[in-house]
């Protein structure tokens, strides 16, 4: 398995078990009906830079029409520029959640059926023996079984990340690097996150309404809602305007910029490219049925049946586009992302009554949770 397939299957599991630069941005808030306590335990949660190592972080919470926002660290080590929510980074897997909404919205259409294989809209794509078991729905909840890439490159070091940040990938060359091998799992017995999920249900996207899946997004999703600085970059590997620089540790120590990535290997899993605000919004929009009729945002919140498991044999945890986690007694729902130099949360209760982005940029290559761990702590307590 490669760094990307652990990666995600970790990072994207374990939402909230439970030094670059230091400075702090002064927090801001909207109400005055929390205590100071609270600020303060948010803002620790985010300005501890060694744990772990980040060289910037971003938060944004709503505790039922409180809002506070708070940064820590710089957006450019180079000039030490603060961060704003407007800046622009790279959110990974979040990208999933866009996805999701469009396959419902076009299951709303009838112009999909969940419940079909996803033979029946793309027959050339996978081996017949593929094509013919796996549904739409067992893609959007990562309960496909399909097998482990073959023949990409190893990213397991930062010294290969740099090496292979120019590569150039197609949609379908990328789904070939999961057709050499059998099912891992009869389809729908088990769940395994994986991203090559999403990049067929981009795919399908495009079969259905003739566009480029980034254009559907845009029309259906960005532009109702306003999102400007949310995008889809393709083959763009560089961020715009105000952003946000990932950086990685490489082994010797030294510190080496990664904002300019290809994310064409990403595509459809995690090309997104966002802001704090612009997340902040799409989720008030999507929890709140401005983008969903009822009876799809349903599938938003439901798990498969309790004897689908993950592989690890612990309780599924994705439903048709978000993932779940309770802690303390409270239950979020939401999605993760990472890229390298990236990491981006962003989760809430189903009524919307607590709910936070979190934007981070790690410097090592695979990180500990602590810092999501740290700001729902202190949203729970």
């Amino acid at each position: 398995m490669t760094r990307r397939t652990l990666m995600g299957g970790c990072a994207a599991g374990t939402l909230l078990a439970v030094a670059g630069s230091t400075g702090v941005r002064a927090a801001t808030r909207t109400t005055a009906s929390a205590t100071a306590s609270d600020d303060a335990a948010l803002q620790a949660a985010i300005s501890d830079l060694g744990h772990p190592p980040a060289t910037s972080a971003q938060l944004r919470v709503d505790r039922r029409g409180d809002r506070w926002y708070g940064t820590a660290g710089t957006a450019d080590i180079a000039s030490g520029r603060a961060v704003y929510p407007d800046d622009r980074f790279r959110a990974g897997s979040v990208t999933k959640a866009f996805v999701a909404t469009v396959v419902l919205q076009l299951c709303t259409e009838r112009r999909v059926e969940l419940d079909a294989t996803i033979g029946r809209y793309l027959p050339d794509l996978l081996p017949s023996a593929f094509a013919r078991r796996i549904t739409v729905a067992q893609l959007l909840n990562h309960t496909s079984g399909l097998p482990d890439h073959r023949g990409i490159p190893d990213d397991s070091t930062p010294e290969a990340v740099l090496r292979h940040r120019w590569d150039r990938w197609t949609p379908r060359e990328w789904v070939e690097t999961v057709t050499h091998d059998p099912l891992k799992f009869a389809p729908g017995t088990k769940q395994e996150y994986r991203g090559i999920n999403y990049v067929l249900l981009a795919l399908l996207i495009e079969k259905l309404t003739a566009r480029p899946y980034g254009q559907e997004i845009q029309t259906r999703v960005l532009h109702p809602l306003g999102l400007t600085r949310t995008l889809l970059p393709g083959q763009d590997p560089r961020l715009h305007g105000p952003h946000v620089h990932g950086y990685l540790r490489m082994t010797d120590g030294s510190l080496r910029d990664v904002t300019v990535y290809n994310q064409s290997s990403a595509w459809g899993e995690g090309e997104l490219v966002s802001t704090v605000d612009d997340l902040f919004r799409f989720q008030q929009a999507l929890f709140s049925g401005a983008l969903l009729p009822p009876h799809a945002l349903d599938k938003l919140f439901t798990l498969p049946p309790d004897s689908v498991r993950m592989l690890d044999g612990s309780p599924a945890r994705y439903s048709l586009g978000l993932q779940t986690a309770t802690v303390n007694g409270v239950t979020f729902w939401g999605k993760t992302g990472e890229t390298a130099g990236y990491r981006t949360r962003m989760f809430t209760t189903r009524d919307l009554g607590l709910r936070f982005v979190l934007s981070y940029t790690p410097t090592p290559l695979t990180t500990q949770e602590d810092m999501t761990n740290r700001v729902v702590a202190a949203l729970t307590a």
